[in-house]
């Protein structure tokens, strides 16, 4: 048979008004499901792509927040939508997001897009679920979250590397790649007590491309950015897997591949594969977040001059930077919410921490940088409940390197401060797509400050 240019259109035409219905077909029975059920209200989109576009639309500006404000206002601070290829309940209140974070394991489980889960990979503390989940996040907060593991063990390195690579630095300095670089550094020394070198300068370049391929289309066909993520990952996952086969015939170390390869002696045996999907979800966690708060905290600081002499910053920088925007769940059961609606089993479920750290009911001004909203005997929140500010999580899943951040973040910032006065290379602006980030890289120029003036 001859396939001409007219026949093969018409088949493929078909082909898309076969999916389109079968979409619609699909849409109208989940539609019914919703009303039996009374589901949170909202709107599925289009078939198949659902409200994606409009949310990755919004992201990609600096102020995302009519996305969600319209929703609220139509459907209630809980409203249905259908984002990342699957239909999602969308939280902006605190109590909702308090019932999903505190409810791990018995109403709700961790579940993320295919892209984010495929990247990061099964064995990650992110995708773990019930007593597995428990073990590994202690260990992690054992290493990484106790008081005298920073000061004894931790916060030597974090000094030493700050100044180690603020020494470089000289009249225009890109800020961003400098907090990236600084605390990808920070975090392999962390977790595998290897200093800077060309191994780590390598190992970072593949890994800013394993992170651009997050909430993509996890289909390589379609998407560039996957693909080029998906081959990051696995030259990550092989240098990573060289320096835990040589770790495990060499000394024990003071680390967390250390305290993984230690799990022997409680009678669990992690895999190679084990500890390597590990360590790539902890490098995301250690690098990618840390190094966005310490741009965005020079940004606002830069932009408030007062606050920038009493250095009063960095929870209202949390607030407003949102780097963790919120967290997926599945159901495991039916859930009642708020007015009467029920998310049924096995729904994705969307707790969304920015929805409520800027919604003006919880915080005056919201949408205003104001660090003085935060005094030293507590904040302004307007109904002193603890489940309006999250900037680290909540529950069984709260970050475990969440005081770390913070330390880290507080030593970089005295060292700018102390050695340093700047002014921004030129205008930037910050937007949530597909990761928090400034569009430029936040230029900055730098001046040395002289013995006289510290």
């Amino acid at each position: 048979m001859e396939y001409t240019a007219d026949s093969i259109f018409s088949q493929f035409l078909w082909l898309i008004l076969f999916l389109s219905a079968s979409a619609a077909v699909v849409v109208a029975r989940a539609a019914a499901s919703r009303r039996r059920r009374r589901l949170p209200p909202g709107s599925l989109g289009l078939p198949l792509i659902g409200e994606t576009l409009q949310l990755i639309s919004a992201y990609r500006t600096e102020n995302p927040e009519p996305f969600i404000d319209e929703r609220v206002a139509k459907c209630g601070a809980v409203f249905t939508t259908h984002v990342f290829g699957e239909a999602t309940v969308f939280s902006a209140d605190p109590e909702t997001n308090r019932t999903v974070l505190q409810n791990e394991g018995r109403l709700f489980e961790s579940s993320y897009p295919g892209s984010i889960s495929n990247l990061l990979g099964r064995h990650s503390l992110l995708l773990m679920r019930g007593g597995h989940h428990k073990r590994m996040h202690s260990l992690t907060a054992a290493t990484f979250a106790n008081a005298a593991v920073i000061r004894d063990h931790l916060l030597l390195d974090v000094d030493r590397l700050v100044r180690l690579n603020m020494d470089a630095w000289t009249g225009r300095v890109t800020l961003m790649d400098q907090a990236k670089k600084i605390t990808f550094e920070l975090t392999v020394k962390q977790l595998m007590s290897i200093d800077p070198c060309e191994w780590s300068e390598d190992l970072m370049k593949e890994y800013m491309l394993v992170i651009e391929g997050f909430f993509t289309v996890p289909l390589p066909f379609l998407s560039i950015s996957y693909t080029r993520a998906i081959q990051a990952r696995r030259k990550v996952a092989e240098a990573l897997a060289t320096v835990v086969r040589e770790r495990r015939k060499g000394p024990r170390k003071y680390d967390m591949l250390g305290a993984l390869l230690d799990e022997e002696n409680s009678g669990r045996v992690l895999t190679d594969e084990e500890i390597v999907d590990f360590m790539v979800a902890l490098l995301v966690a250690g690098y990618e977040t840390t190094s966005t708060i310490m741009t965005l905290a020079v940004k606002y600081l830069t932009e408030t001059p007062l606050a920038l002499a009493q250095l009063k910053v960095i929870n209202e920088t949390l607030r407003m930077a949102n780097i963790i925007s919120g967290v997926f769940r599945r159901t495991t059961t039916d859930v009642a919410v708020n007015e009467g609606y029920t998310i049924p089993k096995g729904m994705r479920v969307f707790a969304s921490f920015r929805a409520v750290h800027m919604n003006y009911r919880h915080f005056k001004d919201a949408r205003t940088f104001n660090p003085w909203r935060w005094p030293s005997n507590g904040s302004e929140i307007t109904n002193c409940a603890t489940n309006v500010f999250t900037p680290f999580g909540g529950g069984p899943r709260r970050c475990p390197g969440a005081e770390l951040a913070r330390v880290e973040l507080s030593v970089f910032l005295h060292r700018l401060v102390t050695q340093f006065s700047w002014i921004p290379a030129e205008q930037d602006k910050v937007v949530f797509f597909p990761t928090t980030r400034t569009q430029k890289r936040y230029p900055i120029i730098v001046q040395r400050r002289s013995n006289h003036e510290l």
